[in-house]
């Protein structure tokens, strides 16, 4: 008898952001695979087992919970934000479709959560509040030609654009050069929003013109979202401004 397996997020990583469907995911759950910092944002039972890994190792990872939940576990693959954002839902997907026929039979389910664009934009306003876009930065699975291409695409578009994995260790030169890039088509006053861990104890928030983006310090847990030519801020005496894109846009 097959068992099955269910694709969640945690959202951003404060608790009252993550859905009551990947609650209840849990609760039922015997088998969790993950990254190991997504996993210890579970409360886990006793009888319940963790099986972490690397944040490289999302094929494998996919494959192990697949061969787990066909041998008949409940099986909860586990991703921060929305698992289809960026996530494990894609890999658990590519895994099925180059893998055993058995695991094509297994019920599968994909929970959406709150990615983190939506945290940020939230905590900024509503900066989403007309047509956007989302681009990981990561050249891992993707060439950096297509990368700037995008940009230049979507910057040209009057898309609001959200940055996600902007930049690491291994490539500190990529967001900065990102901003470079946008600013041959955005004006140097476009709002740029980097949110760090929204919602947690540790977050950190602010809003930087386009032009002093550069100097701003982010790493692989800020979501950097840039605004369009549309993009409007509401200074608020003692308190963070509002930024939002309006609904209506012009021509």
């Amino acid at each position: 008898m097959s068992g099955r397996l269910t694709v969640i997020g945690t959202g951003p990583g404060n608790p009252g952001q993550m859905t009551p469907e990947a609650s209840a995911a849990i609760a039922r759950a015997e088998l969790f695979f993950g990254y190991g910092p997504y996993l210890d944002r579970l409360d886990l039972r006793p009888d319940q087992t963790r099986m972490a890994s690397d944040n490289r190792e999302e094929l494998d990872r996919s494959k192990a919970a697949l061969d787990a939940a066909a041998r008949g576990a409940d099986v909860c693959v586990v991703s921060g934000g929305d698992p289809g954002v960026f996530a494990m839902a894609a890999a658990v997907c590519e895994a099925i479709e180059h893998g055993p026929e058995t695991w094509r039979r297994l019920e599968v389910t994909i929970l959406p959560g709150v990615t983190a664009m939506l945290a940020v934009a939230a905590r900024a306003g509503a900066p989403l509040g007309h047509d956007f876009c989302a681009i990981s930065l990561s050249d891992n699975l993707k060439p950096w030609d297509v990368i700037e291409k995008r940009l230049r695409a979507v910057a040209e578009a009057g898309l609001v654009i959200a940055l996600y994995n902007p930049i690491s260790k291994a490539r500190p030169w990529q967001l900065a050069t990102a901003f470079r890039i946008l600013r041959e088509v955005l004006p140097v006053t476009t709002p740029v929003i980097f949110g760090r861990a929204i919602g947690r104890p540790d977050e950190a928030f602010a809003v930087i013109p386009l032009g002093e983006a550069d100097s701003h310090p982010a790493d692989m847990a800020t979501c950097v979202i840039i605004g369009s030519p549309e993009t409007r801020i509401i200074d608020r005496p003692g308190r963070d401004p509002l930024i939002y894109s309006p609904r209506s846009t012009g021509t």
